[in-house]
C-alpha cells in the first residue's frame, strides 16, 4: 500500500538490500534490524516473513512486490524502477530479499541499478536458506568422511530448463543443495539414477524454520513418492548427498538399503 508523500522534511535518497534469512523473523540480523528501523519505504518479497514489518517504523510506506514460483506480482523492471522512485520521493528505501540477496537473489541488479541512478546503496547480507535450513533439521552441508564441498544450484534456469551444473555436479561426492526445484523433482532424481546413485540420501524441505515446516527425507529412488504423500511443494529446498544420513529419520532407510545390500 502506499501512502502520502511526506512534505516537511527533505530526506537523502538512499537504498539498503537487506537479506531477512531462511524465513523465521528472529533469523534476520541485528543489522538487519537496525535498516528496517530507519526505513521510509519497505519492499518485501513473497518469501519474507510480514512478522518482519513490525521492526520498520509504523509510518513507513511497505510495499509487497511478491516474487516466487508461478506468482511474479512485479516483473524485476518494475521493482527496480519502484525501489529507485520510492528513493528519490522519500528517502531510505529497505529492500527486503528471503534469504541473502546474492544467492539466486538478483540483489546486484538491484544494486547496479541504483547506481545508475547515482542512489548510494548499501548490502546487509542475509542467512541463506541453502545452509541454515539444512542446518536447522541437523543436516550439515559439510561433514568429515562424508562430503567436502557443497554446491548451491538453481533447479530451474530463466528459459525454464535444469542447470546443466545439476549434471556435472551428480558426478561428485559433494552435497547439492537444490534451490526453486521442488516441481521438477523427479527429472531431478534421474539425472542421479543415471549416475548409479539409487540410494543416495535425499532431503526435501518446505517452509523451513517457519512453523509451518514440512520434511520428506528418503533416497534418490524414494524421495518422488515420500515428497508426493507428504504433499510438500514449493518453497522448498532439495539436500542431496551423503550427509543427509545423519538426520535421524533416515536410519529406517538405512536399514532397509543394508538389508537389500546383504
Amino acid at each position: 500500500m502506499k501512502a502520502d508523500k511526506p512534505q516537511n522534511i527533505a530526506k537523502e535518497a538512499r537504498i539498503t538490500l537487506v537479506g531477512a534469512g531462511p524465513g523465521d523473523a528472529e533469523l534476520i540480523t541485528l543489522k538487519g534490524i537496525k535498516a528496517l528501523q530507519t526505513a521510509d519505504v519497505v519492499l518485501y518479497d513473497a518469501l519474507v516473513n510480514e512478522e518482519m514489518m513490525d521492526f520498520a517504523p509504523a509510518n513507513a510506506v511497505k510495499v509487497y512486490v511478491g516474487k516466487r514460483s508461478g506468482d511474479h506480482s512485479h516483473s524485476q523492471e518494475s521493482i527496480n524502477k519502484l525501489m529507485v522512485d520510492y528513493a528519490l520521493n522519500y528517502g531510505h528505501v529497505v529492500r527486503l530479499k528471503g534469504g541473502d540477496p546474492f544467492v539466486f537473489g538478483r540483489g546486484y541488479e538491484e544494486l547496479d541499478h541504483a547506481a545508475l541512478h547515482n542512489i548510494p546503496a548499501t548490502v546487509i547480507p542475509g542467512i541463506s536458506s541453502s545452509i541454515a535450513v539444512p542446518g536447522l533439521q541437523h543436516i550439515p552441508v559439510t561433514h568429515r568422511g562424508l562430503s567436502e564441498s557443497f554446491w548451491v544450484v538453481t533447479g530451474t534456469t530463466t528459459d525454464g530448463k535444469i542447470s546443466d551444473d545439476l549434471y556435472k555436479a551428480a558426478k561428485t561426492n559433494a552435497t547439492i543443495v537444490v534451490l526453486m526445484g521442488v516441481h521438477k523433482l523427479a527429472q531431478i532424481t534421474k539425472i542421479f539414477k543415471t549416475e548409479g546413485k539409487h540410494a543416495l540420501p535425499v532431503a526435501v524441505i518446505q517452509n523451513g524454520s517457519t512453523e509451518n515446516e514440512k520434511v520428506a527425507i528418503g533416497a534418490i529412488d524414494t524421495i518422488v513418492e515420500i515428497v508426493e504423500e507428504k504433499q510438500i511443494t514449493s518453497p522448498a529446498i532439495i539436500i542431496i548427498g551423503e550427509v543427509v544420513s545423519l538426520h535421524p529419520l533416515y536410519q529406517p532407510i538405512k536399514e532397509f538399503y543394508d538389508v537389500a545390500k546383504g
